[in-house]
């Protein structure tokens, strides 16, 4: 099509204004990770459990903001307890006016009060990552809401995190963001001994963390990557002598269900490749439909 045909006398174009660069806004900050009514609740919980002298760790986001500085908002508050000391936990905040449950035997437990609620953590959903003397050993101080307590160690939170790769939750930033602020300060010899014959695991996220953050590569040591990568290499030529295992429902529980369920595969949680028992896979599966 033409142009249209501009009069003579119609004057000067005129000029065409700059167009403004467009940026991306930027996703709100909250520095206040629960209402008031819910931090409350969760302070009565620690202080609780304190009194008693039992001894718990403070995971989730009020643990994830101070290592990493992100703030954000949390529906819950994560503690971790001794595997040892799940049962004690339950039974001390009952006494004092909470209503518990064991949700799964294997791994979690809850306590409320009212619509509020505190998740008792003991392992990982997975059976792969249990709460055992060493993460309270290696456990920093901290205040969280007021209260001095101890947190679950970024060595820790990597580990548990690095397997949560479900469709609606992937924590592969969240390990990323925990290297960006911790790669100097990790004791990696611990980080590869709780991995163990996980590593495969642990070499995705750092080479995640070396293409998200290209001009920061060398912060995750030379001999990890030497001492991972000369693993990898050592398993070039061969296929593991285990026949059809699937461990993929280590890292989801849902995603690798055809391979289980339908294909044949043995699953990688269940004994003796992992730590859960048939019945404690076969409630984590049922409970999928479920919200947590």
């Amino acid at each position: 099509m033409l142009p249209p045909i501009r009069e003579a006398n119609a004057g000067p174009r005129p000029r065409r204004k700059k167009r403004e660069r467009r940026t991306a806004p930027r996703p709100p900050r909250r520095t206040d990770l629960a209402s008031p009514g819910a931090q409350a609740v969760y302070r009565r919980v620690m202080e609780t459990l304190q009194e008693a002298g039992l001894p718990f760790l403070v995971g989730g986001a009020y643990a994830f903001t101070p290592f990493t500085g992100i703030p954000r908002s949390t529906k819950d508050f994560d503690l971790f307890v001794a595997k040892t000391d799940i049962h004690r936990a339950l039974d001390i905040l009952k006494a004092a006016g909470f209503r518990t449950e064991l949700t799964f035997p294997h791994w979690l437990g809850k306590a409320y009060k009212g619509k509020e609620f505190v998740d008792l953590i003991f392992s990982s959903g997975n059976g792969v990552a249990p709460v055992d003397a060493d993460w309270f050993t290696n456990a920093p101080t901290g205040e969280v809401l007021g209260v001095t307590v101890q947190l679950a160690p970024a060595e820790e939170m990597l580990w548990s995190k690095a397997f949560v790769m479900e469709r609606e939750r992937y924590d592969g930033g969240d390990v990323v963001h925990l290297l960006r602020a911790r790669a100097e300060k990790l004791d990696w010899h611990r980080v590869l001994e709780r991995f163990g014959r996980n590593w495969r695991v642990l070499l995705s996220c750092l080479v995640l963390f070396g293409f998200v953050y290209p001009g920061e590569r060398t912060r995750i040591p030379s001999w990890v990557m030497a001492e991972l990568l000369e693993r990898l290499r050592a398993e070039l030529t061969h296929d593991a002598d285990v026949g059809r295992l699937c461990q993929g429902t280590v890292i989801s529980r849902q995603q690798y269900l055809p391979d289980v369920l339908e294909w044949g595969y043995v699953d990688g949680r269940q004994e003796p490749y992992g730590n859960m028992t048939a019945e404690e896979i076969a409630d984590w599966t049922k409970a999928i439909t479920a919200k947590k």
